[in-house]
């Protein structure tokens, strides 16, 4: 049975005149059992809405059969599939957490098979308005969305040896031990907080959204610094020749090792992360979507700077006359070759 893996949504803000747009904009990856895309096939998506808990009221349900590209990709809209429950129309997005089951058959038929269930941190800006204007009477929408701001707190009690948080979303307070040694910094980004523990050689990040610190090792002779972007954090362990990166999403720490003799530095962009190993000829790229590292290799008589933006990287491979694009919405690294006498430079043009 092949199954969804790997799930990427994205919530968009609507521009409306006359009426709330129904519908929220899906983007996922569909991989088989062996973490290859299902390329060009139909696949059946089963989506239900519930209500304030990942197991709460189903709110609405729907079914959707679609066509996956050469990656594995697909999108569909949330609210204009086939309905099995529920009005999508009728949802009161101002009132309780909402969470979204997904289900599917990657044969295209009706067995679905659970994938998982997700909370949406964020609702689409008209639909909440709409809901806000029944359940808030006179209330500005500018106030409502300001209440619904977060901010999480955190210090460090050095004669105690912790660091202590507070989740605003979960009313409670978290704290980590420290070695007694050890003088933290806090590195902060998107309500989660990071130390290094450099006595007991430990890097500790904490959760706003669970609550919960993890911690990753590193080896006694290395001096790591700690990156961050949106909530994630990554960190260099030179003596073992390691990058660690720290996924807010999924809570989970991923490595990927690098040549005894290159000295990598990381390029953040957009929660990916990626690396040079001048030693192999090769670029790393931790994709943050699907939780992989993969690489591309490239001319040992080149020396390539990485260029990245919005979640994508490119280089350009002088030697052997190639550009290199790596796709953070797929996954996937894709070539365009040039003239061996142009000297090409890689401009980019970010978009909304």
């Amino acid at each position: 049975m092949k199954k969804l893996y790997r799930l990427s949504f994205l919530i968009i803000s609507f521009c409306t005149f006359a009426q709330v747009p129904q519908g929220i904009s899906y983007q996922a990856i569909a991989l088989n059992g062996s973490g290859s895309p299902v390329v060009s096939s139909n696949v059946r998506v089963r989506l239900s809405l519930l209500d304030n808990t990942a197991t709460g009221t189903v709110l609405f349900s729907e079914t959707h059969l679609k066509t996956t590209n050469p990656q594995g990709l697909f999108n569909l809209t949330i609210g204009q599939g086939t309905t099995v429950s529920g009005v999508f129309a009728t949802i009161n997005w101002g009132t309780n957490a909402k969470f979204l089951k997904v289900e599917m058959d990657a044969t295209g038929g009706t067995t679905f098979v659970l994938v998982g269930t997700t909370q949406l941190l964020t609702v689409p800006y008209a639909m909440y308005a709409a809901s806000v204007g029944s359940i808030a009477g006179n209330a500005n929408i500018n106030d409502e969305i300001v209440e619904n701001k977060s901010t999480n707190f955190a210090f460090v009690d050095s004669s105690d040896y912790k660091v202590y948080a507070y989740s605003i979303a979960l009313a409670s307070w978290s704290s980590q031990a420290f070695n007694q040694f050890a003088s933290p910094a806090l590195v902060v980004s998107n309500g989660n907080f990071a130390f290094n523990d450099s006595s007991d050689n430990k890097i500790y990040v904490f959760n706003g959204k669970t609550g919960i610190w993890s911690s990753q090792p590193y080896n006694q002779f290395a001096s790591p610094s700690i990156s961050q972007s949106n909530g994630n954090f990554s960190f260099n362990d030179s003596s073992d020749n390691k990058i660690y990166t720290y996924t807010a999403k999924t809570g989970a720490w991923t490595s990927q090792s690098y040549n005894q003799f290159a000295s990598p530095s990381t390029i953040v962009s957009n929660n990916n992360i990626a690396f040079n190993d001048s030693s192999d000829n090769k670029v790393y790229v931790y994709n943050a979507l699907t939780g992989v590292w993969s690489s591309q290799a490239y001319n040992q008589f080149a020396s390539p700077t990485i260029t990245g933006s919005n979640g994508n990287f490119a280089f350009n491979d002088s030697s052997d006359n190639k550009i290199y694009i790596f796709n953070g919405k797929n996954g996937t690294w894709t070539s365009q070759s040039y003239n061996q006498f142009a000297s090409p430079s890689i401009t980019t043009s970010p978009t909304n």
